[in-house]
């Protein structure tokens, strides 16, 4: 059972019982907003000491794949098993303690020799806008910019698209500037997922916008957008269950209620569901700041299926279709979880994993890629997973935007 704010969470605590805001929704145990108080601790990336590598779990290994990048955040594989990295950030003009300028490009990386480790490095596609997804659909490649959807003719093994690119949907650019893209399994439907312009909503814009908050739906060519799901404050990872064939996405939520408040998540996606943001929380949790602003649309809100703790920045998601890693991980989900800010303990920071079973969540958040943190007292990191991928050879690609760098996670063989 979920305890929302006020009676219930006020219940639960008398009782003993602790706060719960990791596991299936219907297991947590959710503190009342504002139980502690909001906290800005901001992680200072001090950068990897050379020969330093992330933690891999029991039975894996990590090993440098790409370095010398400019944020890396999403990692691709195309047929031809070349792999591309996004290199993009926000921009914070007249902000010196943020990065002013995005690389805006796309960056090809080709393994000849099968060993794990690229030979070739070439400057993919440039002039972009602050890009995250990409998606290759046919003879054509997608890429979405903070602004839009942009389509490039593509030929099979090219190493540059120098071809001008084509603009094929409009869409609301900067807030939670990621706009992540993926194809349907059938190849008829594109799915971009739309951040919020804020926290909370707190400008009153999200309904004279709803493209925003949501996942959209369109064909290839650009045409027949409608909004597939919505009241999601920051989607960005998505991917298929491998059984179901159901989108599923990683949710950023909102901030500022709370060490313990709101959980991201992981959910799948229902055509034409409402997840609550910005006036309510895992179903009928009414969120203060926007308390009896819409009772009708609290009332629909629906539950996300699986909690992944209270500001861990769930970013990356990938379903795992690779034949190395062992049984147990076949069909279950990577999350890449960049890290928190709004808490007085480190949170995140790590690649989690989530076994799946009957299409469905089934059992606990396993830790994958570790050792990120350098120092939780002094909230020092040495960077910050957030894209994940499987790569053709079954390894996980983890891109750390902060690190500049890309981890490749592989299952030890036994000698």
């Amino acid at each position: 059972m979920i305890f929302s704010s006020g009676t219930a969470a006020q219940a639960a605590q008398a009782e003993g019982r602790r706060t719960v805001d990791t596991g299936p929704s219907e297991k947590l145990v959710l503190p009342p907003p504002f139980a502690t108080p909001s906290v800005r601790n901001t992680s200072k990336v001090i950068g990897w000491p050379k020969g330093r590598t992330p933690t891999a779990a029991p039975g894996f290994e990590v090993s440098l794949f790409a370095e010398n990048l400019d944020s890396p955040r999403t990692v691709y594989v195309l047929p031809n098993d070349d792999v591309l990295v996004v290199e993009s950030t926000r921009e914070w003009p007249g902000r010196p303690d943020r990065p002013q300028k995005s690389a805006n490009r796309i960056t090809l990386f080709r393994d000849t020799n099968k060993d794990g480790k690229p030979d070739l490095r070439e400057v993919f596609l440039t002039g972009l806008n602050m890009p995250d997804g990409m998606v290759l659909l046919g003879n054509w490649f997608y890429v979405g910019n903070t602004n839009g959807l942009v389509r490039y003719p593509y030929r099979a093994g090219q190493t540059r698209i120098t071809d001008k690119g084509e603009k094929i949907l409009d869409l609301p650019a900067g807030g939670h500037h990621t706009r992540n893209v993926i194809a349907d399994p059938s190849g008829r439907k594109l799915y971009i997922a739309v951040g919020s312009a804020s926290n909370v909503d707190e400008e009153n814009q999200w309904e004279k916008d709803q493209r925003r908050a949501g996942i959209l739906e369109i064909n290839p060519d650009g045409s027949g957008m409608r909004i597939f799901a919505t009241g999601l404050r920051n989607p960005v990872g998505m991917d298929w269950e491998p059984k179901t064939n159901v989108l599923w996405t990683v949710v950023n939520e909102r901030d500022l209620l709370g060490d313990d408040l709101v959980p991201d998540y992981l959910t799948s996606v229902r055509d034409g569901a409402f997840y609550g943001w910005p006036y309510s929380y895992f179903g009928q949790n009414e969120d203060p700041r926007k308390k009896g602003q819409r009772p009708d649309l609290v009332a629909k809100a629906i539950k996300p299926d699986y909690a992944l703790g209270s500001h861990v920045a769930a970013l990356g998601l990938a379903f795992y279709r690779g034949k190395s890693f062992p049984s147990r991980y076949q069909g279950g989900a990577f999350i890449g979880m960049r890290g928190s800010w709004n808490r007085s303990k480190m949170v995140g920071y790590k690649v989690a994993f989530i076994r799946f079973e009957n299409g469905k969540p089934a059992g606990p958040i396993e830790d994958i890629l570790t050792g990120f943190i350098a120092n939780e007292n002094s909230f020092e990191v040495y960077g910050r997973p957030v894209g994940v991928t499987v790569a053709s050879d079954g390894s996980l690609l983890v891109a750390d935007d902060s690190g500049h760098k890309v981890w490749r996670v592989s299952a030890i063989r036994s000698q």
